[in-house]
């Protein structure tokens, strides 16, 4: 079985992903990862990662992996693994640039669906539900309110060590958000059939257990899988 979860920056996807994966013993697939890989790729050999033909030129030369992590996949690039240098507010920026380019979205896309093909996964990031996988059996996309995710990311940039103000990520946070809706391939967007949560003032474990309890109502057979 493939269950998606996509959603905005900060709305708690990537945690949820990665313990439901943990839950059921399915690979997480962190497809958002793969976009900051690339924009660090950009950034680390000075080019423009808003530029589409300087973008896809790099794109050969790039070995991206997926392996399991502490928190759920390391991301390698070109044999390094970069999982905490891509977590950046300026690789992050650089990721909504680059995902808007189709040759990038095309060798991605292809890229992850390889990894999904025996089925039993996450996966988790923009467009997995309306784009990657649009035959998933259990789609979802989570939310919260602007402020919420502004909160969220920025104690998380505090605990890296990163000095940078709420105000700051909440600016960067609704331009990338303008950036992924307002795209004119894959947009953010729930896919019709995907249930919406929103998690403002949510426990990631209420989060956990109400996507359980809806895959459970949903796929009855699915029960023997999470007891």
């Amino acid at each position: 079985m493939v269950i998606t979860i996509d959603g905005p920056s900060g709305a708690g996807k990537s945690t949820v992903a990665r313990l439901l994966a943990q839950r059921l013993g399915y690979t997480y697939l962190d497809t958002g990862a793969m976009y900051r890989a690339v924009g660090l790729a950009a950034l680390r050999v000075g080019i423009d990662p808003g530029s589409q033909e300087a973008v896809s030129s790099i794109l050969d030369g790039l070995r991206l992996e997926l392996r399991p992590g502490q928190q759920g996949a390391a991301v390698f690039l070109n044999g390094e693994d970069v999982t905490n240098q891509i977590r950046t507010p300026e690789v992050s920026l650089a990721a909504s640039k680059v995902s808007a380019h189709p040759q990038v979205r095309a060798y991605l896309t292809e890229l992850q669906r390889q990894m999904g093909q025996k089925g039993g996964i996450v996966a988790e990031g923009r467009d997995t539900g309306t784009v990657v996988f649009p035959e998933a059996e259990a789609k979802f996309f989570i939310t919260a309110s602007d402020e919420e995710r502004a909160r969220r990311r920025w104690l998380e940039l505090k605990q890296r060590g990163e000095e940078i103000s709420y105000e700051e990520v909440l600016r960067q946070q609704r331009l990338r958000d303008k950036n992924d809706s307002c795209r004119r391939l894959a947009p953010l967007k729930p896919a019709p059939e995907a249930v919406i949560i929103d998690t403002t003032g949510l426990k990631i474990e209420e989060v956990l257990e109400q996507i359980l309890r809806l895959i459970e109502e949903k796929i009855p057979s699915f029960c023997k899988l999470s007891s």
